[in-house]
């Protein structure tokens, strides 16, 4: 027995690769199916099944290309209704590769059609369960989701009697394989860790320790923050189909020349940078948002960027392909090429530049006294704001500042300083401010973890003021 958990980390996702006598199979691939191909040719093993825990939201799952590449059937468990050919696997259905056991378990709550996973080994003993976004390490799957038109009340009902019958019933040792980690927005809390057992989360998760199924739907409810815009768009495609990565890269893998890349912007696509956010406030193309590669990128490119429009990309050299492939994980299909020489080229050319001016903490705390028109704005999240800010900071979320007169507030008289907690979403959101004629503005270095311990910067936590 065989078992490998491939896990992006930008995206907080786990895919699994399970193994005997040399017949394989893939839980949860991602679009970019190529490391799964490699994997069971270097171990000289066939594909035999594609398992699906439920229509994810999050990202494109690769099941069509892996499919297609394998000839291997998709399984996804009952309730399942999709636009291409899969084989719906009956609750309690099992499927044999090479000595091991895959049986199904349909545990409905986070979706209608969530199934988890069952590997029994050769000794016919339950040794793991793949719970996709049923149940995570600390957490369990946030029940407000692609759904239709059941209540996230009802959904979560549905998730506990799927845990306590389904779930907890199996033995402490059983290792539990989810499909996230920490930092994904599948759930409200994820801990650190991305496996661990029944035993553990029987002990640990506040989930399974509800008393009763009132206790649980209202703590599972309660304080759900809104999902990224991107999510019901990548269930859909998961759900309908997509095209190949073939197609995509074949249409998006364009170098385009200046005068070319500077037509497409005229006629409306969005400009995406994606190198380092440092890099990026030294000099960018005017009107360019900046998500870089370094950070969670795919997550923020699905929460920000528009789906209907189509894009142009500027990336450090060598990078043109990575990024194309990390946007089509969560769906985005419509790149129409790169500007050949990157950014350099552009410079090189005479081309119209701006560029975003980036302070130190200390810098900030000098001018605060002698600038009436000072206004820090503080683009982390409100659990993040609250728990720490710089006295008389803005909250203004970074997701929000895609919202129709989320900057109404944000007067030309202002001198604008914005931060995050490290220094790569405040240069995302300082290109979207300057995208949308918001100039006066200066990026704070090291965002709040710089801030926070920067003398001259009075720092508030909830009504208690610290020095």
């Amino acid at each position: 027995m065989y078992i490998k958990q491939l896990y992006t980390g930008c995206l907080s996702e786990a895919a699994y690769y399970i193994e005997s006598e040399g017949e394989a199979a893939i839980i949860d691939p991602l679009r970019d199916i190529e490391p799964y191909l490699t994997l069971a040719h270097e171990r000289n093993a066939t594909i035999k099944y594609i398992f699906e825990t439920h229509f994810h939201a999050d990202f494109v799952s690769g099941h069509l290309d892996l499919a297609a590449a394998t000839h291997a059937p998709i399984v996804y468990g009952p309730e399942t209704k999709t636009g291409f050919p899969v084989l719906i696997a009956k609750d309690g259905e099992e499927f044999r590769i090479g000595k091991l056991t895959v049986r199904a378990l349909h545990t409905p709550g986070h979706t209608l059609e969530s199934t988890c996973y069952l590997l029994i080994d050769e000794a016919g003993q339950d040794h793991a369960i793949f719970t996709g976004d049923t149940l995570f390490v600390g957490d369990v799957g946030r029940p407000d989701l692609f759904s239709g038109n059941l209540s996230k009340e009802e959904l979560a009902g549905m998730l506990f009697d799927s845990l306590n019958t389904k779930i907890k019933t199996l033995a402490d040792h059983v290792i539990v394989y989810p499909a996230h980690g920490p930092g994904s927005s599948c759930g409200k809390n994820l801990g650190p860790n991305t496996s661990s057992t029944i035993g553990e989360q029987k002990r640990d998760n506040y989930a399974l320790l509800a008393e009763d199924k009132a206790n649980f739907v209202s703590q599972v409810t309660d304080g759900l923050s809104t999902p990224p815009q991107y999510f019901p768009i990548n269930a859909q495609i998961n759900k309908e189909g997509y095209d190949t990565m073939n197609k995509v890269m074949e249409r998006s893998l364009q170098p385009l020349s200046i005068a070319a890349f500077r037509e497409k912007a005229d006629q409306g696509a969005v400009i995406l940078d994606t190198r380092n956010a440092n890099t990026f406030t030294e000099g960018f193309v005017p009107g360019s948002i900046s998500i870089g590669l370094e950070g969670r990128f795919a997550e923020w490119a699905g929460s920000l960027l528009p789906f209907d429009k189509p894009m142009i990309l500027v990336t450090a050299a060598g990078q043109e392909e990575e990024t194309i492939v990390r946007l089509a994980r969560v769906g985005f299909d419509k790149v129409e090429g790169y500007l050949e020489g990157g950014y350099e080229a552009w410079q090189s050319a005479g081309e119209n530049i701006d560029m975003i001016i980036s302070v130190d903490p200390d810098e900030l705390a000098m001018d605060i006294p002698h600038d009436e028109h000072l206004l820090i704005v503080d683009v982390r999240k409100p659990a993040e704001f609250a728990d720490g800010h710089v006295a008389n900071a803005m909250n203004l979320t970074l997701s929000e500042l895609t919202d129709p007169g989320s900057m109404a507030d944000l007067d030309e008289h202002f001198n604008l300083y914005v931060h995050c907690q490290g220094g790569y979403r405040s240069v995302i959101a300082c290109s979207i401010m300057k995208r949308e004629g918001v100039h006066n503005l200066r990026n704070v270095n090291g965002g709040f973890a710089k801030m926070k311990d920067q003398e001259g910067l009075t720092i508030e936590k909830e009504k208690n003021v610290l020095n």
